[in-house]
């Protein structure tokens, strides 16, 4: 099967709370492009065992307070997401860029910071840090702007199943008119491609740090109660 590519892209200017923090003007915005799908080869043997009704029935019961809803509209009734690892970590590798001007090792300390971050959330999968690209199953790399008005960009592949398989995500240093992105900027740009790699999609609530005008740094309440929804049930279409 020949694979089609998934392309999840943020565009993220960042918009700290107070009137003494700088920068308190900007906004951190996301912005999708154009989203296809990689499916990885192998099909379903023994068809679909979900009981898809019971799914749905299980979301309809859970989903106040989660913006699964939004998500299940925009994907056509279907999840992906990664499956439970157990003790088994979703293996990352952060790469350094010290070619690309005014990168820093502090980049990097973000995207780490934002990764524990998500692990807190105590989903049925975690992440853990490989010093070896080759043996991660997520590669985090830089490049020093896009072309186009964004500045991360998000891409997984999936199976037949809508399991989440592997996944690059690309971080820029500069926003793609020059501006850099600074180190709080870098920090939620982080936090928000984690949440498109585990699954999730924007959303129109501006507390969420999947919102399409990211005004938070951190993981809200309404990202967590939607990631263990979403970490609750099968992927897969439900319809």
């Amino acid at each position: 099967m020949r694979p089609l590519r998934c392309l999840l892209s943020a565009l993220l200017l960042v918009a700290l709370a107070g009137a003494a923090v700088p920068h308190a003007a900007t906004a951190l915005r996301a912005e999708d492009s154009t989203r296809s799908i990689t499916v990885a080869n192998g099909t379903l043997d023994d068809g679909d065992p979900r009981d898809v009704a019971a799914i749905r029935r299980e979301i309809r019961t859970r989903e106040s307070g989660t913006y699964i809803a939004e998500m299940l509209a925009g994907r056509d009734s279907a999840l992906a997401r990664w499956a439970d690892r157990g003790d088994t970590p979703i293996r990352v590798w952060v790469g350094a860029a010290p070619r690309i001007p005014q990168w820093t090792a502090g980049h990097a300390g973000q995207v780490y910071a934002a990764f524990r971050e998500w692990n807190a959330v105590g989903l049925p999968v975690r992440f853990a840090f490989v010093a070896d690209s080759a043996d991660a199953e997520v590669h985090v790399t830089w490049t020093e702007r896009f072309d186009e008005p964004i500045s991360g960009r998000t891409r997984w592949a999936r199976n037949n199943g809508w399991w989440i398989t592997d996944a690059v995500i690309t971080l820029a240093v500069h926003h793609h008119q020059g501006i850099v992105l600074d180190q709080d900027a870098v920090r939620a740009m982080a936090l928000h491609e984690i949440g498109h790699l585990l699954g999730l999609d924007h959303t129109a609530n501006l507390g969420s740090v999947m919102a399409r005008r990211v005004r938070v740094r951190s993981v809200a309440a309404v990202d967590s109660a939607t990631a263990q929804l979403l970490y609750s049930v099968p992927a897969g279409k439900l319809r």
